[in-house]
């Protein structure tokens, strides 16, 4: 399960540099203006459907089913289960873009009701969502696909897909000048992506005999209780995208750059949550469904705690980095171009604010899993609706005195609380919250994620002399210092206070 953690993780990462790749081109080509922000709300509006339909509801639902049909009634049963959910999923998505087509003015007057006074954003809003929204069918066939590979133990083709976004879009913005604004030219690369990710998926299926095929689905019992899980996780994928969509309600009343700043921000705390968290959930969910499936609650016990410790692990350092020295990051990756000092500024304040939730979402995954596993797809509700009503209240009550800063702070806080009540429903239900081992590790992790915050600090505060006398790349040459000092300052400790041979036992499959 470890070495495919890190196949997964290995693969979101590749993903997420060449997103930064993306990010940085977009900074300089779209800068923070209103066609910016106008690609920005287009771009998230599919997304949000797509995290609550596709890769939230469904993967959370599907994968559960599918791994116990394979383990129960065999490959066969399994490929026509999937092929019947495959044909259920291609029509919902065609009604679901036939409305979004016909009805886009509407969809962005309701999603970002502040637009409305802006008609210049507005227009280009609309005209960048009818453009993208299309991707979220062609990302729904994914995110099927790929639960069948995953489910089989093939983690590649679907962890690497997004790397496909991230180059059709640097393709499209290096020809920005052949259409009619930048904000197309994006735009027209997320759809572009789409097309290209579900050829990778099916030609990888394909090629290991799980291709999909269209059939007629049937309501037999392995269906229905696909279905019956299906609404609630539907419920509690949008509890947890509620809050982003509040995001874009909330920012679309705030100045010009608010919401570029947001999606900087949310850009770089989400490396993280993709690279370890939503990696190590990936592969943690099929692993735990599997041996529940086959009776071994002892074993799915031990692959959630050894996966928690992992994750822990991996996510100090952008922890400390993102609270420590976030406009060092900021200023590093994106100050070119059209992305100004005030913009990185922003952004900057932005990320700090999300860093506070950091590590409950990092972890979300692997607490959500053992419920899933066992098909309890309720459960997660109330814990994600539960923190986005008071996730929504904070933004509501904080967007006047601390614009995006207040809305980003407001997500953290329900991060944690989704975290607190999944935690206690676990306990309550006798499915653990790791093991022995992993709570006698904390303390040191806990050591590890300040050491680094130490010399990170010293970084930024006592290495200007170094850089002061470069001529150019000085932010660059800063952040690169800081990733040094709190590099080092991760190894040794590491070394010194988890030790090689917990490390080693730790990474062993």
């Amino acid at each position: 399960m470890i070495r495919s953690i890190f196949s997964v993780g290995g693969w979101t990462l590749l993903s997420r540099l060449t997103g930064f790749a993306r990010d940085i081109m977009m900074a300089a080509v779209l800068g923070a203006g209103p066609v910016a922000d106008a690609f920005y709300i287009a771009f998230r509006l599919p997304n949000h459907f797509r995290a609550i339909f596709a890769e939230g509801a469904f993967n959370t639902a599907f994968i559960p089913a599918y791994a116990r049909v394979k383990t129960q009634e065999g490959d066969v049963r399994a490929a026509r289960f999937a092929d019947g959910v495959l044909s259920g999923v291609v029509v919902v998505q065609l009604a679901v873009l036939a409305f979004a087509l016909i009805a886009t003015p509407l969809v962005v007057a309701t999603l970002a009701p502040g637009l409305a006074d802006d008609p210049e954003r507005f227009a280009l809003t609309v005209g960048y969502t009818r453009i993208t929204f299309p991707y979220l069918g062609l990302i729904a066939v994914v995110t099927l696909v790929g639960g069948v590979l995953n489910a089989n133990q093939r983690f590649w083709a679907a962890a690497s897909a997004s790397i496909l976004l991230n180059a059709a879009m640097v393709g499209t913005l290096s020809l920005a000048g052949w259409f009619a604004t930048a904000g197309d030219a994006a735009a027209w690369g997320v759809l572009i992506s789409g097309f290209l990710q579900v050829g990778l998926l099916v030609f990888d299926a394909e090629r290991h005999g799980l291709g999909p095929r269209f059939a007629l689905p049937r309501l037999d019992p392995q269906t229905r209780r696909f279905l019956i899980a299906l609404g609630p996780a539907i419920l509690g994928s949008a509890g947890m995208q509620l809050a982003i969509f509040a995001d874009t309600i909330v920012a679309s009343f705030l100045p010009q750059g608010a919401i570029a700043a947001l999606f900087y921000a949310e850009r770089i705390y989400q490396l993280p949550i993709g690279v370890i968290g939503i990696a190590a959930g990936i592969v943690l969910l099929p692993e735990m469904s599997r041996r529940i499936a086959a009776g071994d609650e002892e074993g799915a016990r031990h692959a959630q705690a050894r996966a928690l410790e992992l994750i822990i692990l991996l996510a100090l350092p952008f922890l400390a980095a993102c609270l420590i020295v976030p406009e060092q990051i900021m200023r590093g990756l994106f100050l070119r171009g059209a992305f100004t000092d005030e913009a990185a500024r922003a952004a900057a304040q932005t990320l700090a604010a999300y860093a506070i939730g950091l590590l409950p979402f990092v972890v979300l995954r692997a607490f959500m899993s053992p419920f899933y596993a066992r098909g309890d797809t309720r459960t997660p509700v109330i814990a994600t609706l539960g923190a986005a009503v008071v996730n929504i209240a904070l933004k509501i009550w904080l967007m006047h005195d601390f614009a995006q800063v207040g809305l980003a702070f407001a997500t953290s806080v329900g991060g944690w609380i989704s975290l607190a009540v999944l935690i206690v429903f676990a306990l309550r239900r006798g499915y653990g919250c790791g093991d022995a081992a992993l709570v006698a590790l904390l303390p040191r992790l806990a050591l590890i994620g300040l050491g680094i915050a130490a010399a990170l600090f010293a970084a930024a505060r006592f290495g200007d002399p170094l850089i002061a006398a470069l001529p150019s790349l000085q932010d660059e040459a800063r952040l690169a210092l800081c990733i040094a000092a709190g590099g080092s300052a991760y190894g040794l400790l590491v070394a010194v206070l988890v030790g090689p041979r917990r490390l080693k036992a730790l990474l062993r499959p």
